[in-house]
């Protein structure tokens, strides 16, 4: 072999080695996509912006009012989605897993959602469909993920492969698609992409789904929790998440701050039921 060759060898097999080591186990990161209620909608309280330093989130969007640049971790305080956006499950969900698992373990989000979107903008294989019907303000919002939420988040996911391990995969959507009974397959064709995509293990990665408003607080996409609850029919590693209680908003879509908190929290103590630990807290 000649001498150049070999350096090049063994250059590629040292940033192979490098790179492989760089991935910390212990860096537990988790992807987060649907609509609205994932995408943050109820504002933000001054207890929701204090920092954890075991939780970050990896920015999806260039956001100049908030210091922050897309593919970059950063404190994870709201917005976690995009640079003007509410609180989100994410929030709480990432503070309840810091708080109960290991002080050597680090949690990371990645958020990318879409107020008002169909489960179908996140098929890879059709969402330029959707998008032809889809409303101005919405495309505005897809704009900022270069016109493929979908696209954004496998981006994201592949830097945050690099520093650690994904684990699971969080959605909240069903609003847009109420009564869609064909709901729980487009969800699998995007779950199984997910995995496939990023080289997952789907028996070490589940998939949790929340609920939408219940039907306890008047919420007006009820109906859609007797689709979501048989997710597990089309997805054996998948989860419901309850929304029972989680108090909404005037607008019976969106759940206010304080629910929001409670969803979130529902999420980590799923997700942490899944990993072995108990909790002893009530929600």
């Amino acid at each position: 072999m000649k001498p150049y060759l070999r350096l090049i060898l063994i250059a590629i097999l040292l940033f192979w080695v490098v790179d492989g080591f760089s991935q910390n186990p212990d860096f537990h990161i988790y992807l987060c996509l649907g609509q609205s209620n994932m995408e943050g909608n109820p504002p933000f309280e001054p207890q929701d912006t204090v920092a954890d330093n075991r939780f970050v989130v990896l920015e999806a969007v260039d956001c100049p009012n908030l210091g922050r640049v897309k593919g970059k971790w950063y404190p994870a305080v709201p917005p976690l989605c995009r640079c003007r956006t509410g609180l989100s499950p994410a929030d709480y969900f990432g503070r309840t897993m810091t708080a109960h698992l290991p002080e050597k373990v680090k949690v990371g989000v990645i958020n990318v959602a879409i107020g008002g979107c169909k489960i179908e903008l996140f098929d890879k294989d059709s969402y330029q469909n959707y998008l032809a019907t889809a409303p101005d303000w919405m495309l505005n919002m897809v704009k900022e993920y270069d016109g493929n939420p979908y696209q954004r988040l496998i981006d994201m996911a592949r830097l945050a492969q690099k520093d650690g391990i994904i684990k699971g995969i969080l959605l909240h959507q069903g609003e847009s698609n109420t009564n869609d009974t064909l709901w729980t397959k487009k969800v699998k064709i995007v779950y199984d992409n997910l995995i496939k995509d990023l080289k997952l293990d789907q028996t070490k990665v589940p998939l949790l789904a929340g609920e939408t408003v219940h039907e306890d607080q008047g919420g007006r996409c009820a109906s859609m929790n007797k689709i979501i609850a048989t997710l597990s029919e089309v997805i054996s590693n998948s989860y419901v998440i309850s929304s029972k209680g989680c108090t909404d908003a005037a607008d019976n879509l969106h759940f206010d701050a304080a629910g929001c908190r409670k969803l979130g929290r529902r999420y980590a103590f799923q997700m942490l039921s899944l990993m072995g630990y108990t909790s002893k807290e009530v929600d």
